[in-house]
């Protein structure tokens, strides 16, 4: 994109809008109180305060507008639209029932059951595409059970967070894999299936450590929770095999979930999980929800919203030149060879994630505007690019407890302990998250020594997102 913006202040002027934004997210993540709609108010200041650097205010505007419709933001969030739908669909459907009917069903106890609760995360994450819902939903059943089947408390709360990595990585209507291939111009098919060896390395890696260290704990006769087991609500995997193999076949991302949707709604009726009138009706009163559909786009409204304004406040960096400053900075000092180029991708995407506490837009700062150029600098394929990044967002960030994620499912942990009057772990012990840790050595591995590493796909992909 050529430069169009003249900022006071130059580099420096230019830098006000990210610094403003930044500082916003550090102060409400490290009070533990960030989230998608409390961080609306920074990206809304940082544009802001950058219209008074601005030399020509009618062009900065021009700049923001053209930035909240960036054809890249229109995909995204449309996928969000019908993924938020589809999550809801799944968890409505019993979903976390049938996972547990799965668990108890086997007569695994100690490090066998901490290693089925880690699949049983697994595969709700890859359902729902939201690691946040995962720890929510799994953890005030799974917890409790497998404490009183002798897991070692620490292992089995880890073991539903690496679950909710896991998803968030690899899953087709997760925000990250959503965000990681359109920013980049990559097809879901592609993504998922090259994502598919580094996120499964990263597990095999995770199960083993689970298996050797999930145990240790006591035997204890179970409470009520077996009332909870319901064989019917795994039925609802049939709705993610519908997304997964219709993605993977090359349909578009909106086509696959539409029928992902439309296969979990109907299971959901076939066994009597819902009725239709619970997926759309008419409310009783003015304000009451019409049902799982609203409920569904509802849920990731504030995603949405902060995800435009993130696209605006991009704009402005990279037609200020920011972006094009910081790239041709780190082409000049390190970045000479494609090793260096995808540990670069890898470095940034981290430092991107850190601070904030929801790792989508973290994605949207680095990808469009540094990773994509870089990548396509070297000629690595589009969905190698969206696989650095979104494999880095999925690291560090899901062992940090200022992160939305880690906060929610410690939470959680506490909430189930105290309800069953039982032990919780530290909340530090999300910094030993063995999926997440994995996850990085695979990663740093590949970028070593190019193991999936792809090449060539670019002709034609410039400015091209969908």
């Amino acid at each position: 994109m050529e430069k169009r913006l003249e900022m006071h202040g130059g580099i420096l002027g230019g830098l006000v809008p990210l610094l403003v934004l930044i500082g916003g997210l550090i102060w409400l993540s490290v009070a533990e109180r960030g989230g998608t709609k409390p961080f609306w108010a920074c990206a809304w200041l940082a544009i802001a305060v950058g219209l008074f650097f601005a030399r020509n205010k009618e062009e900065y505007c021009k700049s923001i507008m053209r930035g909240i419709g960036d054809k890249t933001g229109i995909v995204i969030i449309t996928a969000w639209l019908f993924a938020g739908v589809f999550g809801t669909l799944m968890v409505a459907g019993g979903l976390v029932d049938g996972l547990l009917w799965m668990g108890m069903t086997t007569g695994a106890k100690g490090a066998a059951f901490t290693l089925i609760v880690f699949f049983a995360a697994m595969l709700f994450s890859l359902g729902t595409g939201t690691s946040t819902g995962t720890c929510i939903a799994l953890t005030p059943v799974l917890y409790p059970a497998g404490h009183f089947l002798g897991a070692d408390p620490s292992m089995l709360g880890l073991a539903i967070l690496s679950g909710a990595a896991f998803g968030d990585n690899l899953a087709p209507i997760s925000d990250t894999t959503i965000v990681s291939a359109y920013t980049q111009g990559a097809t879901m098919k592609d993504v998922v299936r090259s994502r598919f060896p580094l996120s499964m390395s990263a597990a095999a890696i995770a199960g083993v450590v689970f298996l050797i260290f999930g145990g240790g704990g006591e035997l204890h006769p179970l409470p009520e929770i077996q009332a909870r087991m319901d064989a019917t609500g795994a039925i609802m995997l049939i709705a993610l095999v519908v997304v997964v193999a219709a993605a993977l076949s090359g349909r578009h991302i909106i086509e696959s979930l539409i029928y992902g949707n439309v296969a979990a709604g109907i299971i959901g009726v076939v066994t009597g999980r819902f009725s239709p009138a619970t997926l759309f009706s008419i409310p009783p009163k003015r304000g009451v929800s019409t049902g799982l559909i609203e409920n569904g786009i509802n849920g990731v409204v504030g995603a949405i919203i902060f995800a435009v304004l993130i696209l605006a406040v991009t704009s402005v960096l990279v037609e200020s030149g920011i972006m094009k400053r910081i790239l041709t900075l780190a082409e000049t000092a390190f970045v000479r060879t494609v090793r260096q180029a995808e540990l670069f991708i890898i470095g940034i995407t981290i430092l991107a994630s850190i601070p904030i506490s929801a790792n989508a837009p973290a994605e949207l700062l680095v990808g469009p505007s540094l990773v994509r150029p870089l990548g396509e600098k070297f000629d690595l394929a589009p969905a190698r690019r969206a696989n650095l990044m979104d494999c880095a967002v999925c690291t560090i960030f899901f062992t940090l407890p200022w992160h939305i994620v880690v906060a929610a499912w410690y939470a959680a942990l506490i909430t189930a302990a105290d309800a069953y009057g039982i032990s919780a772990p530290s909340i530090s012990s999300a910094l030993y998250n063995p999926y997440s840790w994995a996850l990085l050595g695979v990663l740093l591995f590949s970028a070593a020594t190019g193991w999936n590493r792809k090449f060539g796909g670019n002709e034609g992909l410039v400015g091209e997102t969908a």
